[in-house]
């Protein structure tokens, strides 16, 4: 299914694949048939993973999953008929299919979509009060800040009347900065909800919908979901603030990899499907560090968490953007390289910015490499490519503090 203008873009694919192709205007014009009796075991979906550390997958769920996965976030986020949300996330991503138009389907709330996220729209559509939730990526959140930073006065206060209204916002798919969530609050008097997912399982830990929501915590498991951490033995980790990889078992966990039933097998232990995602719990809660492939650097006989170092270096008064990530050395093993995006041409030097962290990093989490460029690698949902911002240190043309 596809809109008239965008229907040409997939035609030539679609007879090449012998897949029938209808236009939004042919099939709404098709006089309503019988809904099929469809096997909750049934495949239902396939998404892809986003690519950000390794090839792309595709996972598989069914009709059983997708029910788990929206019936968890229904409950938890108590959506009704009355709710009005926003779609400006892309749909192949979980983000956007799952966690806005399933739920709002299966909600019978009402969903206005736009081609493409784009502020002004959509800040005139939350000032003239048309929503009751809001869900972002970090990156769509700290668009709208610059937006509403630069615009006069009055237009601030009839756009932050108009997201004090809601009754929810969320952010997920990335780390959310602490500074981003302050300064969002300070702005609109929203404290942002963060949540936890993955393609292959949905959402699995959530902050509260009704209590105390951290900053840079990704909250506890959502209805339905069972979540633990695991040390690299496998075994259970019980002990605060002792990270593990997360490890989640219920009935929205994917069925598999479509066509990589190696890649299936390794991502399994005993049920619990392995995230590769490292946490700690911390009175309950769960706090993100990384990936294990990208974001756990291995230096000097220490594991360190580049999600960490990259939300000190935000608190630096230069630094706009910034991706940490951990570069092959003999002494150390792997050494802190730190890509950054400034807010101005200020000629920040790595001497110097080595002098600002001593009083907020330990001495073995200090960078060892900078690197000034103009953006960071990212991809369609906005998630820094890891791979590719190691990439920028090997880079002929690039200019490395080291």
């Amino acid at each position: 299914l596809a809109d008239a203008d965008l229907a040409p873009r997939i035609a030539a694919l679609c007879q090449q694949l012998g897949v029938r192709l209808l236009t939004l205007e042919e099939a709404s014009s098709t006089p309503a048939g019988p809904l099929p009796e469809l096997a909750p075991s049934r495949a239902a979906l396939i998404l892809y993973t986003s690519g950000t550390t390794s090839k792309p997958k595709g996972v598989l769920t069914t009709h059983a999953n997708i029910q788990a996965q929206i019936e968890s976030l229904v409950t938890a986020w108590a959506w009704t008929a009355t709710d009005r949300i926003p779609l400006f996330l892309p749909l192949h991503h979980i983000h956007g299919i799952i966690n806005v138009v399933s739920c709002a389907l299966w909600s019978g709330a009402s969903l206005e979509a736009f081609p493409r996220f784009e502020p002004r729209p959509v800040l005139d559509r939350v000032r003239a009060g048309a929503y009751t939730l809001f869900m972002a990526v970090p990156t769509i959140y700290v668009k709208l800040i610059q937006v509403l930073e630069a615009d006069t006065a009055t237009d601030r206060d009839a756009w932050k009347a108009g997201f004090a209204a809601l009754r929810l916002m969320v952010s997920g798919s990335a780390a959310l900065p602490a500074r981003v969530h302050d300064q969002w609050a300070a702005l609109t008097g929203q404290k942002l909800l963060e949540r936890y997912g993955m393609t292959e399982i949905g959402m699995a830990l959530s902050n509260p919908l009704r209590g105390e929501r951290r900053a840079g915590s990704v909250g506890y498991a959502l209805p339905g979901v069972a979540a633990c951490l695991a040390d690299e033995q496998g075994l259970d980790i019980t002990a605060d603030e002792v990270a593990g990889e997360i490890r989640i078992r219920g009935a929205g966990v994917f069925q598999e990899y479509w066509q990589r039933p190696d890649a299936t097998a390794a991502v399994f232990h005993d049920g619990w499907f392995c995230t590769g995602d490292v946490a700690v719990i911390e009175r309950g809660y769960f706090r993100i560090l990384g990936r294990q492939s990208v974001d756990i650097i291995k230096s000097g006989g220490y594991k360190l968490s580049a999600l960490e170092i990259e939300a000190v270096l935000l608190e630096h008064p230069e630094i706009r953007e910034c991706a940490v990530v951990g570069l092959p050395d003999e002494t150390w093993g792997e050494a802190v390289a730190v890509a950054a995006v400034l807010h101005s041409r200020s000629g920040l030097d790595l001497p110097a910015l080595k002098d600002w962290c001593r009083e907020r990093l330990s001495y073995y989490k200090l960078p060892k490499h900078l690197l000034i460029c103009d953006a960071l690698p990212r991809n369609a949902m906005g998630k820094v490519v890891k791979p590719d911002v190691r990439q920028l240190f090997n880079s002929s043309a690039a200019q490395v503090h080291s």
